[in-house]
């Protein structure tokens, strides 16, 4: 199995990292508009060789896409217009608006949508690592619309890392993403800003910061080029999260105005029931 990661970062990086360790591919082709990632890759010895995509297609039997998710608007058209055989994956975390892109292609059934619901703050090939996929679940949007032998082949693909696999359509995939992923990230940013601007006025803020600061804000080191595209793709369902939010938050306030530490009791003890989703 030789396999093509168009777009070497933390995402693309890691699974080919995984995919070469545990013998799933025998060969990694990696493509990058940054040569310097390429360079990078090749040294830490994450893909085998950085060729032209047009190359790697003609060597590759599985093509995955870990660009951003603008980006994969625009190759995945030009991708299926080319395959012939080959089977293309997308890693991205939207998933209407790319399924609206290439409904109708003629090589639509060579393409299986996939989300592995995997990730860290960090960014880049330098952010690659082994093992960042083991036991996370990944979502198979719209399966109906590929190929039954291609869908195996990317079930193969996942379960060899080891990830548990569910099943969504893009739609609802786009919604639960709004509030597991997206909502996360956006408040992470809106948490930082306050600390960042009482760090200028007062410069010793920082000084106290301790677990529960690096818990609420560790997204906010994320790339901008890589959030920007998802909340622009996701726009609506993220809007409707992030009223839910401050709804939420408005409560809280209102709550410590009227001094009703009661009801504050409560809704915290409602809250606590996420231990049983998260260990």
């Amino acid at each position: 199995m030789t396999i093509s990661v168009i777009g070497i970062g933390l995402i693309g990086g890691s699974l080919a990292i995984t995919l070469k360790e545990n013998g799933f591919a025998d060969t990694i082709i990696g493509v990058d508009a940054n040569t310097e990632s390429e360079h990078k890759a090749l040294r830490r010895k994450i893909i085998d060789e950085a060729l032209p995509l047009s190359e790697a297609f003609e060597r590759s039997q599985l093509i995955i896409l870990a660009t951003p998710v603008d980006s994969m608007r625009e190759l995945l058209p030009q991708i299926l217009d080319q395959v012939e055989d080959q089977v293309v994956i997308d890693v991205g975390s939207t998933k209407e608006l790319l399924l609206d892109r290439v409904k109708g292609h003629p090589k639509r059934q060579n393409f299986v949508a996939t989300h592995p619901m995997a990730g860290t703050e960090y960014s880049g090939v330098e952010a690659a690592i082994p093992n960042l996929f083991d036991e996370k679940y990944t979502v198979f949007c719209d399966v109906e619309d590929s190929n039954p032998k291609a869908v195996e082949l990317v079930e193969a693909l996942y379960r060899s890392i080891p990830m548990k696999i569910t099943y969504l359509d893009a739609k609802a995939h786009d919604i639960h993403t709004a509030y597991v992923s997206h909502i996360s990230h956006i408040s992470s940013y809106a948490i930082a800003l306050p600390d960042l601007e009482k760090e200028k006025h007062e410069g010793r803020i920082f000084q106290l910061a301790s677990t529960g600061l690096s818990a609420t804000a560790r997204l906010a080191k994320s790339a901008p080029d890589t959030w920007i595209p998802i909340f622009r793709q996701n726009r609506d369902n993220v809007l409707d999260v992030l009223d839910e939010h401050i709804n939420t938050l408005s409560k809280f306030r209102t709550l410590l105005i009227k001094k009703d530490f009661e009801q504050f009791h409560e809704l915290m003890e409602e809250a606590n029931h996420i231990k049983k989703i998260l260990e």
